[in-house]
């Protein structure tokens, strides 16, 4: 069914591992700097994003510590936090979700994450395998939404044992912050069925993402419940076709091919991942074939984990590759770009008006009705120019 009548709700990403120019180089690189991030999230708060995804892991910053910090310095922007059950309990996190979602003044979001990498998750003291872990997270949720939305719960489960568990303060949001969920497998939709609120997909071709759009639609539909639907891409966007594409292999033009197969041994030995293992098949590590749909680049994938497809192309390009995947059911898009913070720019100034999106909030009027033509910055201000000339 087509969908594309209503705006897609557009969301951003924090790179709070770090950030750079150029993938696989420490060319024009940028450490994880909490100063750097608020840059981020406050510019696209003023841009017109709805949201930031902040990523977790063991080379990111904890993600519900830094979504309370730059929940302090914006205003309406809304924070997709990960949840990942195994690493505390779902007491402690329904304690972290109700008072982040209490000082943000609603504006949380929580984030499932259940897999990733089998080396990580042993560091974190997680050695279920792949299946049997989306049965934890099954009972960790049982106990977490009773408390989130009734403040009491008690299990006696297979893995999870919560003896009459209480939240004393409740979530702004009632009954509780929304969930978003991405996981590829089976086990993974089988779960997601009856817990969460919308399901995401990385990046891949139309055709994939509708037979996976399908199946969480059955699997949800089975348990009387329906879902909605968002893709996770990056996004290499300028005024012509032809400089995104110079673009997005400026972007890997320092990559080289020892970098690339040390990248790809990791996601190989290290991930039990099935949507990394997508991932990685729409490249296979080779840097020739790396448009693997129309204006679908799988560059970022040669040595990013997780995302790793680019949407490049002008604006009206880019736009029309996103109505494609409006018409099989997404309505929501988290997206990102190399460095983060000109990105965020590029993407709001140059696709946000071909998507129908309003672009940056709270523009203070710049002139007393006439057209104002840069001038270049100097003392003398702007050219301007009467209205309709």
């Amino acid at each position: 069914m087509a969908t594309n009548s209503q705006p897609l709700d557009f969301l951003w990403f924090i790179p709070s591992s770090g950030d750079g120019a150029y993938l696989g180089s420490d060319a024009l690189s940028r450490p994880a700097d909490p100063g750097y991030f608020r840059e981020i999230a406050q510019a696209v708060d003023r841009l017109g994003y709805s949201g930031v995804l902040i990523p977790t892991g063991a080379a990111c910053e904890e993600s519900f510590i830094l979504a309370a910090d730059l929940a302090a310095r914006t205003e309406k922007l809304k924070f997709l936090v990960a949840i990942r059950p195994g690493v505390a309990s779902p007491s402690y996190y329904a304690r972290l979700t109700s008072t982040l979602d209490r000082i943000s003044n609603g504006r949380l979001l929580l984030n499932i994450v259940v897999g990733g990498s089998a080396q990580e998750l042993a560091g974190d003291g997680i050695f279920l395998p792949h299946d049997e872990r989306y049965l934890h997270a099954g009972e960790f949720f049982e106990v977490f939404n009773k408390l989130i939305e009734t403040g009491s719960a008690h299990l006696d489960g297979k893995y999870i044992q919560a003896h009459h568990a209480e939240l004393g303060l409740p979530p702004l949001q009632d009954p509780r912050p929304p969930i978003y969920f991405g996981g590829s497998s089976d086990a993974a939709i089988d779960f997601s069925a009856g817990i969460i609120d919308k399901y995401l997909t990385w990046g891949e071709p139309p055709a994939q993402v509708a037979e996976k759009i399908a199946k969480v639609r059955k699997a949800a539909a089975a348990l009387g419940r329906q879902v909605t639907f968002g893709i996770r891409l990056h996004f290499i966007v300028r005024e012509t076709d032809e400089e995104a594409w110079a673009d997005a292999e400026r972007l890997i033009s320092k990559l080289d091919d020892a970098t690339i197969a040390a990248a790809q041994d990791v996601f190989a030995r290290n991930s039990d991942s099935v949507g990394q293992a997508r991932m990685v098949a729409l490249h296979n590590g080779r840097r020739d074939k790396l448009e693997v749909s129309p204006n679908l680049w799988a560059g970022v994938g040669l040595v990013r984990s997780g995302a790793g497809t680019a949407l490049v192309g002008s604006a009206k390009t880019v736009a029309a590759r996103l109505r494609e995947y409006q018409d099989l059911g997404i309505d929501t898009v988290i997206a990102s770009g190399y460095p983060h913070l000109e990105e965020a720019y590029r993407v709001s100034e140059l696709l946000f008006p071909e998507l129908g999106l309003a672009g940056p909030r709270n523009q203070i009027r710049s002139s007393f009705g006439k057209r104002q033509v840069f001038g270049g910055g100097g003392h003398g201000g702007n050219v301007r120019v009467a209205s309709g000339s």
